[in-house]
């Protein structure tokens, strides 16, 4: 069956940099289309970045761009995202989703979420 599974959250001072892995099987992962969302405390989803399926286009939110980076290796069936320069603003639980089809905002499959702190 398909499995998201993020890993590499954790607690990091404002300014600080993380780096998330989502792993996925049970599916061929470089055939699809795949994104990071995240969740603040109290607050609804928030697209942060988008992957097509070759990992050659990368799409960012206004809030994360210039700080986040998105990657893929399809050898390794891993999503990443790389982010610096934390803010505040960058708390929340973060989960990869893959998409139905590389052009829709709609997902069929998440991840169980990785916690992200940004803390002094």
């Amino acid at each position: 069956q398909v499995q998201l599974v993020e890993s590499g959250g954790g607690l990091v001072q404002p300014g600080g940099s993380l780096r998330l892995s989502c792993a996925a099987s049970g599916f061929t992962f470089s055939s699809h289309s795949m994104s990071w969302v995240r969740q603040a405390p109290g607050k609804g989803l928030e697209w942060v970045s988008d992957i097509n399926s070759g990992g050659g286009s990368t799409y960012y939110g206004d809030s994360v761009k210039g700080r986040f980076t998105i990657s893929r290796d399809n050898a390794k069936n891993t999503l990443y995202l790389q982010m610096n320069s934390l803010k505040f603003g960058d708390t929340a639980v973060y989960y990869c989703a893959r998409k139905l089809t590389s052009w829709s905002g709609v997902y069929d499959y998440w991840g169980q979420g990785t916690q992200v702190t940004v803390s002094s």
